[in-house]
């Protein structure tokens, strides 16, 4: 196996695992996958960095790497720094107040739900009303169904004239 594949497997199963980790419940697995993700970003800038070893702006004669994937992965660093103190911090105010750091489903939450279930039900309903009806029609024909009114011909507008 070539380095350069070995990294970009290992690039994969860190982006998978961390995928895989921040879809659960528990904002412990979130931040643990949250910090594969950031792990697994700085190893897909060292692999398009370019000649592995090779120092960037040295020598004219060889062939130099990129500085600005060197950049981007200090920007990475100091941005998967802050976002895990922020989980961390979640976390721990969580522990505080519900001694778990599971997140559950509110009411609200609940109800929004089954009104989108409800709502796809009806969509679904129509768009097998649609498919009877071959002619497109619109709302907007005519201009007592527009939603634009011309000013001039307001009645509110009249009676402010005749005043």
């Amino acid at each position: 196996m070539n380095v350069s594949l070995t990294l970009v497997v290992i690039m994969a199963v860190l982006y998978a695992g961390g995928v895989y980790a921040m879809l659960e419940r528990s904002l412990t697995r979130v931040l643990i996958g949250f910090l594969l993700l950031g792990n697994a970003t700085n190893l897909l800038l060292l692999i398009v960095m370019g000649v592995p070893g090779g120092a960037p702006f040295y020598g004219d004669d060889g062939p130099q790497s990129d500085p600005l994937p060197q950049a981007l992965v200090l920007t990475a660093i100091v941005i998967t720094f802050a976002v895990s103190a922020f989980l961390l911090a979640l976390i721990y105010r969580s522990w505080q107040l519900g001694q778990a750091d599971l997140v559950e489903d509110d009411a609200e939450d609940i109800a929004l739900r089954e009104r989108a279930a409800d709502t796809s039900d009806v969509m679904e309903d129509e768009e097998d009303d649609a498919d009877l009806d071959d002619e497109a029609t619109t709302d907007f024909v005519g201009l007592d169904t527009s939603p634009l009114t011309i000013l001039a011909s307001s009645p509110d507008i009249d009676r402010r004239d005749e005043r």
